[in-house]
């Protein structure tokens, strides 16, 4: 693995402690897309490795499904998990400095973005497979 692949890795769980713990999101609407966009995973790589990440003894079978299949990406998840937790404590001080009214506003925006960026990416990729 490249020591940018690393940085990249890095980053992603660093961007994606922080909104959690800024937003409260679970991780998975920053580190699915990011594995998918950034990295190059596929859809089912980015969301097994993103519940190795985000495992607790409740996602356990989940994760084993997508082991199962080849879907886990055990390397990046390490790195994801180890600098997602800093990235979660640097992004809930953040969010405890903000009024509320911004985390929300921030929340949503995130939101609509990823659900555009997954909406157009599952548009091409049918249009893709109908022109085979």
């Amino acid at each position: 693995m490249s020591l940018q692949t690393i940085l990249v890795l890095c980053v992603i769980g660093i961007a994606a402690g922080m909104l959690s713990g800024m937003v409260g999101v679970g991780g998975g609407i920053i580190i699915v897309p990011a594995l998918v966009f950034i990295v190059g995973l596929s859809q089912h790589q980015a969301q097994g490795t993103s519940l190795f990440i985000l495992s607790l003894p409740v996602l356990l079978f989940a994760v084993f499904n997508y082991w199962k299949s080849g879907n886990v990406n055990w390397r990046f998840g390490l790195i994801i998990a180890s600098t997602f937790i800093i990235g979660s404590y640097f992004g809930s001080k953040l969010s405890l400095k903000l009024p509320e009214a911004w985390v929300k506003l921030i929340f949503g925006l995130l939101l609509a973005y990823v659900s555009v960026q997954m909406l157009l990416s599952g548009y091409q990729s049918l249009n893709q497979n109908d022109s085979h």
